[in-house]
């Protein structure tokens, strides 16, 4: 019998609690819809239960209002007898840039203490140098680092040079090696035969992460199995399939009784997934047309998460009909970025990069701040060779880095502890504000004032379908609980079309008010009534192509500008860009300040 043949219990690790819903209701599940199922997930036997990390700690925050380390310390709780794990982005940690080594150290120590047993660590650009600091980190606290490589296909991207990947990994004192398929590009065949020169080449344990958004996740875990994968990820069945992952009662129930057996109770895992059947419907809002699957992922290779965010910000603005040309122009940016797999946040970067180049009907009239910093080589080693032309139209005659970039930063720490100080109640604080410096000092500073307010889920109609806000005039229904009290708010919207406006008809237990929101746009992306901007028609006009948020405003009334000068930075989609002078001129008005939320075609300063 050969090594491959010998029996195996296959061990299995449950992604409900993160990923499970990060690709398909945008992470938006809170831990009140987590903890009632505690104690059954921890009766099931997994391997591990991922809960934490990826973008749960940005939702948790942003969006959600709940502290995340409050979270991990609750599942821990929850979960005694059960290891947790977490996905940790190398030097990136949980954030979008690469922090210096002592933020990364103190951030993976606090995660040990409370609660993470197994970091699964990776680089989007499967560049080992960003990893060695975390997985050295992770073993200092004595938990298990888990090396991790980006799955992706271009030229560049072979067999060898994963094993090449997976042993340098080895060298560094992981204790096992994930094959993260973050977009379901891999086949079944290709998967066996990358997993046999895995296990012959690197003696670790396997995992298999594998999303189904082409509809051969199960087919790849089960020739990654028969190749001698020890472990793998699947999602209970309510939230599995399509951009997740394969469910885990089809996983079981495949592997039952032969050698491959995971041992996991089917019925307990069935019980547990009618539970997370009625959570899911709660979230129906979050749910995006984009999960299901796709073959394309094949040709386009967007992930699940990117998809369903991609669409929405094109839904923000009115451009969701251009997804597809979006979807067309992710393949031709990441040629042009040297290939870098599409994973957080490689993948916001191209993907961000690709809905200017679409929008504005021109490629790369407008360069995020974030592919500047890639073509530095500030992310680190691209894959592939680069686009010269764009790398010089990017970054003109700065000098491109060779080194680990985390080596030019200097240590952060004690800055960022002085920075949120009054703010701060513990170490994890200065790391929530470290991760994320404008929502983490705001969050902090709701929590102070007591005022932090969590989005309204609205609420499930009769018949299971989704509620359309004041369709057909019919009321939707909220009752929003503050500070103990209860409210019932019934809203009705009338569209005013003509005039780019919308009017809605809210009425509070029972007291009637109108409210007008302009433009639209305002309302969808719950920016409130910033309408009264004029929209730009003079060419000294400075306006923006996409919705988001003023990061920094760079001039003032009266300063000389030339044409193309940085005046204002943005940031929509995660991702932050320079607005431009259109023409040389001196600055006559400033109509927006840092935190503004601002839409397209609007007038945000004027030069003449």
């Amino acid at each position: 019998m050969s090594k491959t043949d010998q029996p195996k219990r296959i061990a299995v690790t449950d992604t409900i609690l993160r990923d499970a819903h990060q690709s398909l209701l945008a992470t938006r599940m809170r831990l009140d819809d987590m903890l009632p199922i505690c104690d059954k997930l921890d009766q099931v036997g997994y391997w591990s239960l991922e809960v934490w990390g990826g973008a749960t700690f940005d939702a948790c925050v942003r969006f959600l209002k709940e502290d995340p380390w409050t979270r991990l310390r609750e599942l821990r709780k929850a979960l005694p007898n059960t290891r947790l794990q977490m996905l940790l982005r190398g030097q990136n940690l949980l954030g979008y840039r690469h922090y210096s080594d002592d933020v990364v150290k103190a951030f993976v120590a606090k995660a040990a203490a409370n609660g993470i047993d197994v970091f699964r660590i990776f680089d989007a650009m499967n560049d080992v140098r960003n990893l060695r600091v975390a997985i050295a980190a992770v073993k200092a606290a004595g938990k298990h680092a888990q090396g991790t490589i980006a799955y992706t296909t271009s030229p560049v991207h072979t067999v060898e040079a994963f094993v090449a990947q997976a042993k340098a990994m080895q060298a560094m004192g992981v204790d096992s090696v994930a094959l993260k398929d973050m977009a379901g590009l891999l086949t079944p065949y290709a998967t066996f035969e990358l997993v046999q020169a895995l296990k012959a080449e690197v003696d670790l344990p396997v995992f298999i992460h594998s999303h189904d958004t082409s509809g051969m996740g199960a087919m790849c875990q089960l020739k990654a199995v028969e190749a001698g994968a020890e472990h793998i990820d699947t999602a209970i069945s309510s939230f599995a399939w399509g951009t997740s992952h394969p469910g885990t009662e089809s996983m079981v129930a495949a592997l039952k009784g032969s050698a491959y057996d995971t041992g996991l109770d089917l019925a307990l895992i069935q019980e547990i997934g009618l539970y997370f059947y009625a959570v899911r419907k709660k979230y129906h809002q979050f749910e995006s047309e984009f999960t299901a699957v796709d073959t394309r992922v094949q040709v386009n290779q967007v992930p699940g998460g990117m998809m369903s965010n991609l669409a929405n910000q094109l839904k923000e603005q009115g451009a969701l009909h251009r997804i597809n040309e979006v979807f067309a122009e992710i393949p031709r940016v990441r040629e042009d970025l040297g290939y870098p797999p599409l994973v957080t946040p490689t993948s916001q970067i191209v993907g961000t990069q690709a809905v200017f180049n679409v929008l504005a009907g021109e490629r790369y009239k407008t360069i995020t701040n974030e592919v500047k910093l890639y073509l530095q080589g500030r992310y680190g080693l691209a894959p592939g060779k680069i686009n010269e032309q764009l790398r010089k139209q990017a970054i003109g005659s700065e000098e491109v880095i060779d080194v680990r970039p985390a080596d030019l930063l200097k240590p952060e720490m004690a800055k960022l502890r002085e920075e949120i100080n009054l703010l701060a109640k513990s170490e994890e604080d200065v790391l929530t504000y470290a991760m994320f410096p404008d929502i983490g000092r705001k969050f902090l500073e709701e929590r102070e004032a007591g005022t932090l307010v969590p989005e309204v889920l609205l609420p499930i109609p009769e018949g299971g379908g989704v509620a359309a806000a004041g369709g057909a005039g019919v009321p939707t229904e909220f009752v929003i609980d503050v500070h103990g009290e209860s409210y019932r708010v019934d809203i009705t919207g009338v569209g005013v079309k003509g005039e780019g406006k919308r009017h809605f008809y809210l009425s509070i237990d029972g007291m009637p008010e109108e409210v007008v929101f302009e433009p639209l746009n305002d309302f969808v992306a719950g920016a409130g009534a910033s309408g009264k901007r004029k929209q730009a028609r003079a060419p000294g006009d400075v306006s923006t192509s996409m919705p988001g948020n003023i990061v920094d405003v760079l001039v003032m009334e009266g300063d000389t500008v030339k044409a193309g000068q940085a005046v204002l930075i943005s940031e929509a989609m995660k991702m932050e860009t320079e607005v431009q002078a259109p023409i040389a001129g001196t600055v006559r008005a400033v109509h927006v300040a840092k935190g503004d939320r601002v839409n397209p075609g609007e007038v945000l300063i004027e030069i003449e």
